[in-house]
């Protein structure tokens, strides 16, 4: 990794307006990204391991990753423009032959933190990002507090 990182963890999810509020962080700072239904949801349900009856979007890409031999290796939310965050996927492939390939790709911080979460991969944060989110820890001890997230 080229960039200072900060590894964090999914903390808690809870439902926000028509989507879910997705609190990243440490012990020390919680940011908080905002993300689809969908989406939302597959993170909740690989976080609580929950079994489905068909495989939703982000199982079959983890499917065929595996079915290609390929894994993720770690997610990295690696920059913020106007409140949209932006992240990347680095992902390792072998092939037949057992030649090792690293892959990054853009993706949307949601889906990259569902699929990390799914293949169980850890999550960074880039430190010039982490220094610019402001620390919602204040609203995940109250939702702890009240019971609430998921």
């Amino acid at each position: 990794m080229s960039k200072n990182v900060i590894p964090v963890t999914v903390r808690a999810i809870m439902p926000y307006n028509s989507g879910r509020a997705v609190f990243i962080g440490t012990e020390q700072k919680v940011f908080i990204i905002y993300v689809d239904e969908g989406v939302g949801a597959a993170i909740a349900m690989f976080m609580n391991k929950t079994p489905k009856e068909r495989p939703l979007t982000h199982d079959l890409m983890g499917h065929l990753m595996a079915a290609l031999g390929a894994k993720v290796e770690r997610v990295i939310i690696n920059d913020m423009k106007s409140e949209t965050y932006f992240a990347r996927l680095i992902i390792s492939a072998e092939n037949e032959l057992h030649a090792r390939k690293i892959i990054e790709l853009d993706g949307r911080p949601s889906d990259s933190i569902a699929l990390a979460i799914q293949q169980g991969a850890p999550i960074y944060v880039a430190s010039e990002v982490w220094e610019e989110v402001e620390d919602r820890t204040d609203i995940l001890r109250k939702m702890e507090e009240q019971g609430g997230g998921e």
